[in-house]
């Protein structure tokens, strides 16, 4: 059975699952869906079309599911889907896609966004991705499994984010990170392979090690990243860690793939 503060709105058509419980000065859409035990803890907003999964966690003045901040919207029946088992702190705002983005903005399961997060209209979130505080996600950005997003960074629009990859506190992402890349500067530029990362998610080291060594080839001096990249798949057939970045470079958005300082060292 639900628990609702008695000082809580909640908008005839609202959809509670068992054992939500809505704490004081929350307000809940007419077309929303909060699933199975989420919980918003005290003046919470979540608003539009928008599904939260089961176990989610939503703080205090977080605005979740509000109208995009993209000029071109025009109030298009456009959705927010929210899996389960997210932590939602403090401030953080999520806002629904756009005719021009799928109509869609999804985030993964299991979650955390630290105070302030921002995830802007048609992001496509994995599993398990954190955002620190006040990391800002702009328009139609990909974010893959276990990536964490460093404070105050901020990612420009239509980059992707590949799986693992860290990116560092304070840095502007331009272009797209490889998986397993860590990234940092005022113009982020790719500084090493998350290898703590790698080790903590239990990847076989032998695989670790051929994907330093791929990193080292792909990011050389020598000829053009595309024919890297193909030299890179021949030498390590098989490999799904070397492999995965391939093909991520291979489908690189028109924003580019971030790469190592041009004097800087190309060691992982």
């Amino acid at each position: 059975m639900a628990q609702i503060h008695s000082t809580a709105v909640i908008e005839n058509g609202a959809k509670l699952g068992v054992d939500v419980r809505i704490g004081p000065f929350c307000q809940v859409g007419a077309n929303v869906e909060l699933g199975d035990g989420v919980e918003l803890l005290s003046h919470a907003v979540v608003a539009g079309i928008t599904t939260v999964g089961s176990g989610t966690k939503i703080f205090p003045f977080a605005s979740i599911g509000h109208p995009p901040q993209d000029l071109k919207y025009k109030g298009e029946p456009s959705r927010l889907v929210i899996g389960k088992n997210n932590m939602i702190r403090e401030g953080v705002t999520m806002n629904p896609g756009t005719e021009g983005g799928g109509m869609l903005t999804k985030v993964g399961d299991n979650c955390l966004f630290m105070a302030g997060a921002h995830v802007a209209h048609d992001c496509i979130l994995g599993d398990h991705v954190i955002m620190a505080n006040n990391a800002t996600l702009a328009g139609h950005i990909e974010v893959g499994d276990y990536a964490f997003v460093g404070g105050l960074a901020a990612v420009h629009q239509f980059c992707r984010i590949g799986k693992h990859a860290m990116i560092g506190g304070m840095s502007g992402v331009e272009q797209d990170v490889i998986p397993f890349g860590m990234v940092i500067g005022n113009r982020a530029h790719l500084s090493g392979l998350n290898l703590v990362g790698l080790k903590r998610r239990g990847f076989d080291r032998d695989e670790i090690h051929k994907l330093r060594s791929a990193y080292r080839m792909l990011f050389a001096d020598e000829g053009t990243l595309a024919e890297r990249m193909e030299d890179v798949a021949q030498l390590f057939p098989g490999i799904g860690l070397v492999q995965d970045v391939v093909e991520f470079i291979r489908n690189a958005s028109a924003r580019g793939v971030c790469q190592p300082l041009p004097d800087g060292p190309k060691s992982a």
